[in-house]
């Protein structure tokens, strides 16, 4: 199912909020300035959320506070309707995360790891039906010691989801996959999102948050920029042209002109008629180019 598609559905859905940050400021113990600065956000039913910012922006940072491995935060942070603050272990039967670098128990098998995390949970779903999801029902029973990195990452992500949770956290969730591994995860966050789970992805891959994201936030220096969907973000009238190419003095040349007006835009009319044209496409920014525009930072 397509982003858009997906999109459509939750307009339809009577309105609600499954995570709301409000007002969200954090600084480390022993800083001097807040790594976290009056951050405010929502994520609604079904919707996959990106973060999106470069490393060391403070992304993982506000993941943590919402799911619980901080506190003593300034602001608000509410999940499914309650306060994370303070919250107990039942929290995490309703949660599950994916870290963006693997702990998994390497002297274990894959069967075993899954195993003893689901052991943490009241109830938890077929194990080798979810190690198949992501191909690894033929090696259930190696030790994670003897797996590649993007075996040990496809695992992680299946742990994420032993328990059935209503929120997935997700970070960086195809680093270090082939592009095979990689669509095959991306699929999983789209099944997870049409059954109405709320996705919170942080990432600095723009064509994954591009391509997955109902909405993205621009995140900087602890700060978030801009929110928008992707779509809307990518085709801003300002920014939204068309590229011709045509045959001058033997050679291919080309001009770009503003997409909107183009039909009463006479320099346009006049090359039409005057040139010999070769190709005619609109062009409009890729998400990078929007995030550079807006914070005025690359995602490095």
């Amino acid at each position: 199912m397509r982003v858009t598609e997906r999109r459509h559905q939750h307009d339809q859905e009577e309105e609600a909020v499954v995570i709301e940050v409000e007002g969200l400021s954090y600084t480390y113990r022993g800083g001097t300035r807040p790594t976290v600065k009056d951050v405010s956000f929502t994520v609604g039913p079904g919707e996959i959320f990106g973060f999106l910012g470069p490393s060391g922006a403070g992304k993982s940072t506000v993941q943590k506070i919402i799911t619980g491995q901080l506190e003593s935060f300034e602001g608000s942070v509410r999940v499914l309707g309650r306060d994370v603050a303070g919250r107990g272990v039942e929290y995490y039967e309703e949660i599950g995360v994916g870290f963006e670098l693997p702990n998994l128990f390497m002297k274990l098998t894959a069967r075993e790891n899954l195993r003893f995390f689901a052991s943490f949970y009241r109830s938890s779903v077929d194990i080798l039906e979810l190690l198949a999801q992501v191909g690894l029902d033929g090696d259930a029973d190696r030790r994670v010691e003897d797996f590649s990195k993007g075996m040990k990452m496809r695992l992680c992500f299946v742990r994420a989801l032993l328990h059935d949770p209503q929120v997935l956290f997700l970070d960086e969730p195809t680093s270090g996959l082939d592009p095979v591994n990689s669509r095959l995860l991306k699929d999983m966050v789209v099944e997870q999102s049409r059954r109405g789970k709320s996705v919170f992805l942080t990432t600095h891959n723009m064509h994954d948050a591009e391509e997955l994201c109902d909405r993205v936030a621009f995140f900087v220096e602890g700060s978030i920029r801009q929110i928008g969907a992707p779509r809307d973000l990518c085709a801003l009238p300002d920014e939204r042209t068309v590229v011709v190419e045509y045959r001058q003095d033997g050679t291919v040349a080309s001009r770009k002109f503003p997409l909107d007006r183009l039909g009463t835009d006479t320099a346009f009319l006049e090359l039409l008629r005057e040139r010999e044209v070769v190709s005619v496409h609109s062009q409009e920014q890729s998400l990078e180019d929007v995030f550079v525009a807006a914070t005025g930072r690359k995602l490095t």
